[in-house]
């Protein structure tokens, strides 16, 4: 429904069937063209208007990353260090295994050990 004075009240888009101005004309789901006021930059409505392409150069995209970081968790960087850290904990974990059984090979330690080491 349209009402006389549409832009006093905060309905600032909906121009009746006889405004002059320039549409949007993309086509709709329905194949008719859109009857939206246009755009003075492209023409389009405010749904018609097309996806950005993005950054195109270099210090844009750096914005871009820079905006969007958090906390810094998971870039590049840090997760080679959690991998790197990761590997080296194997290494020792399984250095230590075959000096375990080594030292039960050799009758150090008792095959249960570790029932002695419970902690309260």
């Amino acid at each position: 429904m349209l009402i006389k004075d549409n832009v006093t009240i905060g309905i600032e888009w909906r121009f009746g069937p006889d405004w002059p101005g320039q549409r949007c004309g993309a086509k709709t789901r329905r194949g008719t063209a859109c009857q939206r006021p246009a755009n003075k930059k492209n023409g389009r409505c405010r749904l018609h208007g097309g996806a950005s392409t993005g950054a195109k150069t270099q210090e844009g995209r750096a914005r871009i990353s820079a905006a969007n970081l958090r906390h810094g968790n998971f870039t590049k960087d840090k997760l080679e260090k959690q991998r790197k850290n990761a590997a080296t904990g194997r290494k020792v974990r399984a250095e230590i295994k075959l000096i375990e059984a080594s030292l039960i090979e050799q009758g150090v330690l008792d095959r249960n050990w570790r029932k002695d080491w419970l902690m309260p």
